[in-house]
């Protein structure tokens, strides 16, 4: 997967995991930018658990974007050997290979290396602690990017992302105004719902900055500003997609017992972008009023809507 040709001049840039939600953002978006020469990497076409295949995919390249992740929280509790292998490990290796060759990693992290037990917004440099196997893999991750890249390594995290590529809360929520009257979500849970194309444009910006020399490595943090509850995005989602709030009953994460133990409160700071001299993201009811506009959620929304009709709240 190929995204701008190179150019005389060009900098090259390599996107891994970017068959997912966010790789395919990112990619569009460096795609798009004049002066980059951009590869992507799908997970078929690169497993970054496989040290020369990252060494070799990263040579050339002077900046690397990793996307690549095991996102299935709940199934890191089955399996926290595989999923610390790719999200701990594997990180490992490439922020070495980006050592050898002097590029730049932008490596994607997650608010849940956090406690998620705080009542303001944790800053960038707040003390961690996982409450499960998927954030203690992606801790390890972070530690080996700031260990082997001081001065070249930058840990971006986001939390609640949506896009129009692949699976989210939020187009699970316009599938089920489609099938149920009524719908329960969690309002115990706070976070800040973070459209992907926003996240995909401040890696972008991060990354020129950082060849520029005017961002300091370390830790960032990507998310939308404001938070809110599932429960409150759910409203949202609704409210902007012309359906009827009044379908969605709040209720506790007790009821919805997962295997992996949720966050009560992943609401993240942003004063990093600040101190570099970048934009911070939009709020996030714009981001998600923007995103519903798009063709991929509008026709999600008009049958959502178009569904509404045949079924009644009891």
């Amino acid at each position: 997967m190929t995204g701008r040709a190179a150019t005389a001049g060009s900098v090259p840039w390599l996107v891994t995991g970017a068959g997912g939600m966010l790789g395919r953002d990112v990619l569009a978006e460096l795609a798009a930018a004049p002066g980059t020469e951009v590869t992507g990497r799908t997970r078929s076409e690169l497993d970054i658990t496989d040290p020369g295949a990252v060494r070799a995919a990263v040579a050339a390249h002077r900046v690397v974007v990793n996307c690549a992740a095991w996102t299935d929280v709940d199934g890191a509790e089955a399996d926290e050997a595989a999923a610390t292998a790719v999200n701990g490990t594997a990180v490992r290796q490439l922020a070495r290979a980006c050592a050898e060759t002097g590029a730049v990693l932008l490596h994607v992290s997650t608010d849940y290396v956090l406690p998620g037990d705080g009542g303001r917004p944790y800053a960038e440099d707040a003390p961690t602690g996982p409450l499960n196997a998927y954030g203690r893999g992606k801790l390890l991750g972070e530690r080996a990017v700031a260990e082997l890249l001081p001065d070249t390594g930058y840990t971006v995290r986001t939390a609640w992302l949506y896009g129009t590529h692949g699976r989210s809360f939020v187009t699970t929520m316009l599938e089920l105004a489609c099938r149920r009257a009524t719908v329960d979500v969690v309002a115990d849970q706070y976070g800040q719902p973070t459209w992907s194309p926003a996240l995909a444009r401040q890696l972008a910006a991060l990354g020129r900055a950082a060849l520029a020399g005017r961002a300091p490595a370390g830790v960032y943090h990507g998310t939308a500003a404001g938070a809110t509850t599932w429960y409150g995005l759910a409203r949202e989602v609704y409210r902007l997609g012309g359906l009827d709030p009044g379908r969605l009953r709040p209720v506790g994460s007790a009821a919805f017992p997962r295997p992996a133990v949720r966050p009560s409160y992943g609401v993240l700071g942003h004063g990093g972008w600040a101190r570099a001299g970048l934009t911070c993201q939009p709020e996030w009811r714009d981001q998600l009023a923007a995103a519903l506009g798009t063709a991929g959620f509008a026709e999600r929304v008009a049958a959502a809507r178009a569904a509404a009709t045949a079924l009644t709240p009891v």
